[in-house]
């Protein structure tokens, strides 16, 4: 699979079409719920596959990126494909991309190999409902060849590869809406008006019936961090999720609202409920360590995320009030400018308390990580490391807090830098000795 990378991002869905049918288009052979949009596409799958699960079906989910294992992109019923399932199929199909590699076609890319073991997998496994999410853009990406599914969705838009999917968010938006298909079902929560005019006008091209969700009109956060929703017909109360963070409030309205809509007997307010607290992911906004120090983990890497876990810091954990050191490590396509400069903006009088910033590469396509610290320096951070290596980096983000009072460690900045601390590796750093030589920052890079 690694020598696929070199192939990059290739748009257009003729060659996997293709591909697809000499594997006996699999995507046709299940019911999906497509999930696109800037941020939040994960969580949103996530919480939509978790009530379809409590419902008693048998679920797959597709998921993109991965944190901390490949495997976590294809799913079923919360278990990661099998190492041997994984390794076979890719097998089976490897014969196919060698011939379409010699045709008009060209090669398939690492993506379009991954895309089409999932759902060559929800075929075999027979699931009753895939939950697929959009790996880039949507009107142009791999999951697009998908007819048109139960219920599309799409989140919040926001700026990012504004090199691939534009450079104004009307632009974005139309790639977003790609995936809204001629008579399909649509539920959306984004805010901006120039994005979602755009939305609605693509819905009503493809005469698809669009549901528009809002904070307060369709979910009230409550202060105790629970939340309700109150959708239409859909009202339920009370609801507490193990994924912290008030942002997942929208995500999760957009989840139930688009499971309603499949108009499923067995999906009831109180099995959407269920399935609603049960949904777990990885590196969103997970509390790895509640002790001194606390160590938060998080996928962000654009905006809108920077926004949603500035504002999940100083709402969850005080972060306006106690010392943060930032272990950041970011990859290309994302720039660091657009997330730096909204995680340490000020939200009305509260500003992140940000005591040191701790800069490094991940393993995968990393960003300079010289431009991390020039966009931390626009926003006049006088405390900063670059580290060699990302766990390298926690290293000295720890050695840092443990001079500080009540410190909040938060690694961030890229799905590659999560995944390059995975939970042996914290516990590894937190049990050692006081005297521990740390790894020393780079001088230059």
């Amino acid at each position: 699979m690694s020598g696929l990378l070199r192939f990059g991002v290739k748009l257009g869905n003729d060659r996997f079409e293709a591909l697809l049918a000499r594997l006996g288009s699999p995507h046709l052979k299940f019911d999906a719920v497509h999930v696109g949009g800037t941020k939040g596409k994960g969580s949103t799958a996530t919480f939509a596959a978790s009530i379809l699960r409590s419902a008693g079906y048998n679920v797959g989910i597709y998921l993109s990126p991965f944190v901390y294992n490949l495997r976590e992109r294809i799913q079923i019923n919360g278990e990661m494909i099998s190492e041997e399932d994984f390794a076979r199929i890719v097998t089976d199909i490897k014969p196919h991309i060698d011939e379409l590699s010699e045709s008009e076609h060209g090669q398939v890319t690492e993506f379009e190999l991954k895309t089409a073991v999932g759902f060559v997998y929800f075929a075999e496994k027979k699931v009753d409902y895939a939950v697929i999410e959009v790996g880039l853009g949507g009107r142009l990406d791999a999951t697009n060849v998908l007819p048109c599914p139960k219920v599309a969705v799409i989140t919040n838009i926001g700026y990012d590869h504004v090199e691939i999917l534009g450079h104004t968010l009307p632009e974005i938006a139309r790639e977003k809406a790609g995936i809204i298909k001629q008579g399909g079902k649509v539920v959306t929560a984004v805010n901006d008006r120039s994005a979602l005019n755009v939305i609605v006008e693509t819905a009503e091209k493809q005469n698809a019936s669009l549901s528009i969700l809002a904070a307060r009109r369709d979910w009230t956060s409550l202060d105790d961090g629970s939340f309700s929703i109150h959708s239409g017909d859909l009202n339920i109360p009370s609801i507490r999720l193990s994924l912290r963070g008030e942002f997942q409030h929208s995500n999760a309205t957009l989840a139930a609202k688009a499971v309603s809509l499949i108009n499923d007997h067995r999906v009831t307010p109180n099995i959407i409920k269920v399935g609603l607290e049960n949904a777990a992911l990885p590196g969103r906004f997970e509390i790895i360590h509640s002790q001194n120090p606390t160590i938060v983990v998080d996928v962000a890497h654009n905006e809108l995320s920077a926004l949603a876990l500035r504002d999940a810091l100083i709402d969850e954990l005080d972060a306006d009030k106690r010392p943060v050191v930032l272990v950041v490590g970011m990859s290309r396509g994302h720039d660091p400018m657009d997330f730096i400069r909204p995680l340490l903006s000020p939200r009305g009088s509260q500003s992140i308390c940000v005591h040191s910033l701790v800069a490094s590469e991940p393993t995968f396509r990393p960003r300079r990580v010289e431009d991390i610290i020039n966009a931390a320096k626009t926003k006049k951070m006088k405390n900063s490391e670059i580290m060699r290596d990302i766990p390298s980096a926690a290293a000295c983000a720890l050695h840092i807090a443990k001079k500080l009072t009540n410190p909040v460690v938060v690694a961030t900045g890229s799905f590659y830098t999560v995944g390059d601390l995975p939970y042996e590796v914290w516990r590894s750093l937190l049990n050692q000795s006081d005297d521990t030589r740390l790894a020393a920052p780079l001088n230059a890079k």
